[in-house]
């Protein structure tokens, strides 16, 4: 998964800032990573009846880059930073959790930008998308009743629970 100046595709966490490059030229790097995505599901994954609905073990090795590839793929907006840290964007953010092989999802964004009312639509919106790809994605409440979402790969010996 690089792009074409050799380096490698980085989808955007939520914790970083808006991404450098076109609009258009972000898309076609983010199509190739998802399609190399799927296709390394449908190499490692042969033991299940569709393998493009299972993660491949590299994504449970590196959950937080595999989930956040899910969403931006999927068209769900990254929330984003300026140089500052200052949050300057809406969508969603990707951090790992408590435990490991699982990470946070929540809806983040400006100070003003409604994103506490957002997240009862954008998160199941997420989840939505994460569980079509074999992600276990459970909705919580936490402090000052903000939603997140906790994200896992499903539970068993082959990933397939």
């Amino acid at each position: 998964m690089s792009t074409d100046d050799g380096t490698g595709f980085e989808p955007a966490t939520g914790d970083g800032p808006p991404p450098p490059e076109t609009a258009e030229r972000r898309a076609g790097s983010l199509r190739t990573a998802y399609e190399g995505m799927l296709q390394i599901r449908r190499l490692t994954n042969t033991e299940h009846a569709d393998p493009e609905a299972v993660p491949a073990p590299w994504e449970v090795h590196r959950t937080v880059r595999a989930v956040a590839l899910a969403l931006e793929a999927a068209g769900i907006p990254p929330s984003a930073l300026d140089a500052s840290g200052a949050r300057v964007a809406l969508g969603y953010r990707v951090s790992p959790a408590g435990s490991p092989g699982s990470v946070r999802v929540e809806w983040l964004g400006p100070s003003g930008s409604g994103a506490a009312q957002d997240e009862e639509e954008a998160l199941p919106r997420c989840a939505e998308v994460l569980r079509r790809l074999g992600w276990t994605a459970l909705l919580y409440r936490g402090p000052r009743r903000r939603r997140f979402l906790e994200v896992e790969a499903p539970a068993g010996p082959s990933g397939g629970g």
